[in-house]
C-alpha cells in the first residue's frame, strides 16, 4: 500500500514539474520570460530550475493529501501554508534568479493535495472531482496556514503589494499580522477571500480555481486536440485568459505608482491592464500562433510590453496557465 501511495504522490510531482516547465517554454509568452527572452534578474533557466525544486514539496503535500482521504489524518492537518513556504524555500536553494514561483507554488500546492485526495476517493483524477476537493481543502484550512503564506510574500518581494484598508482585516505587511490572524481566526481561505477583489490569484484560491478549470483547462485541451501542439496550445491558452481578464498584478503595479491603498491602485491600473487584454483578444482574432499576421501582433505585443518603460509582465495569467496545465497533465493529457 505505502508504495502505491508513493507511486501516485511521484506522478502528481512530475505533473507539477512537467506544467510549470511546459508554462514558462510557452514561447512567446507576451511580457514574459521565455525560451527567446530573458529578464536582467531572471533567465529562462532560473524558471526550469524553480520547476524542478518546487517538486518535493508538492510530493509531500500530494502523500498529505492521500492520508487525509484514508482518514489517517484530518483535512484541516494538511498543512497547506507549510508546503507553500517549503516549495518556496527549495526554489530559491536552487537559483539565483529571485521570486519566481510563489503564484505557481500558491496554486500548485492546494492541486497537489487535492490530487492525492481525489485519487484515492475516486481511483482517478478528473476535473470535476478534482475541484470539489479542491474547494473543501481550502476552506478547511488554519491560522497557520494563513502565516506561512503570510511568511512567504513578506520574504518573497512586496513589489506592488500596496496597503489594505480594510476594516477587521489584517494588512500582510503589518508587522502584527500574524498575531491578528490568530487573534481574529483568519484562515488561508479567508485571507485570500479578502485579497480576492484585486488579486486573481486570491480568487483562484476561493473559487475552486475557476479560471484555471473553466478556461485555462478547457482551452488548452481544446486547442491541443485540434492542432497537436503544445506551445501554441499553451500560449493560445495564456492568451485566452488574458483576453478575458485583465492580469491584476500588472493593475497593482501600475495603480500602485499613483497611490498606496490597494482597492484603489488596482482600479487605476486596470485601465492599463484592459488594453493589454484588448491586445491579447486582437492577437487571437488575427489568428495567433497559428497565421502569420497573428504571429507577427504576438511578437509585436510581447515586445511592446518588454520595451515599455515599466516592464508591464502579465505574471498573474501565467500562473493560471501553469495551474491549467497541471490540471490537464493530472486528467491524463500528454505533450
Amino acid at each position: 500500500m505505502e508504495k502505491d501511495l508513493l507511486k501516485i504522490a511521484d506522478n502528481i510531482m512530475m505533473s507539477a514539474q512537467l506544467a510549470s516547465a511546459l508554462e514558462v517554454s510557452g514561447t512567446p509568452k507576451p511580457g514574459n520570460v521565455h525560451r527567446d527572452f530573458d529578464f536582467i534578474d531572471t533567465r529562462f533557466e532560473h524558471y526550469l530550475a524553480g520547476s524542478i525544486a518546487l517538486g518535493p514539496s508538492v510530493r509531500e503535500v500530494a502523500l498529505r493529501g492521500m492520508r487525509a482521504s484514508l482518514d489517517q489524518i484530518r483535512i484541516d492537518e494538511i498543512e497547506i501554508g507549510r508546503y507553500i513556504k517549503k516549495a518556496i524555500h527549495e526554489v530559491r536553494l536552487w537559483h539565483k534568479g529571485g521570486n519566481t514561483h510563489l503564484g505557481i507554488s500558491l496554486l500548485f500546492v492546494p492541486l497537489a493535495a487535492s490530487a492525492g485526495f481525489t485519487t484515492i476517493k475516486f481511483e482517478r483524477v478528473e476535473p470535476n472531482k478534482l475541484r470539489q476537493i479542491l474547494s473543501k481543502i481550502m476552506r478547511l484550512t488554519t491560522p497557520q496556514d494563513a502565516m506561512d503564506v503570510c511568511d512567504v510574500v513578506l520574504t518573497s518581494s512586496i513589489e506592488a503589494l500596496g496597503r489594505l484598508e480594510v476594516e477587521d482585516a489584517p494588512d500582510i505587511i503589518e508587522s502584527d499580522v500574524k498575531s491578528k490572524l490568530i487573534e481574529k481566526d483568519i484562515n488561508l481561505y479567508e485571507l485570500m477571500k479578502i485579497s480576492s477583489g484585486w488579486d486573481n490569484i486570491a480568487k483562484e484560491l476561493t473559487t475552486g480555481m475557476r479560471l484555471s478549470f473553466n478556461v485555462g483547462y478547457k482551452t488548452l485541451i481544446d486547442i491541443y486536440k485540434k492542432i497537436g501542439d503544445i506551445n501554441i496550445a499553451t500560449v493560445h491558452t495564456f492568451l485566452t485568459i488574458l483576453a478575458k481578464y485583465p492580469d491584476t498584478l500588472v493593475a497593482r503595479k501600475v495603480g500602485v505608482k499613483h497611490v498606496k491603498k490597494i482597492n484603489k491602485a488596482v482600479e487605476i491600473g486596470l485601465v492599463e491592464a484592459k488594453k493589454i487584454s484588448r491586445q491579447a483578444k486582437n492577437v487571437l482574432k488575427l489568428g495567433g500562433l497559428t497565421s502569420k499576421a497573428g504571429g507577427k501582433a504576438l511578437i509585436r505585443l510581447d515586445k511592446n510590453l518588454r520595451d515599455s518603460q515599466n516592464r508591464l509582465n502579465p505574471g498573474t495569467t501565467a500562473d493560471i496557465t501553469a495551474s491549467s496545465l497541471m490540471i490537464a497533465i493530472l486528467c491524463g493529457m500528454r505533450p
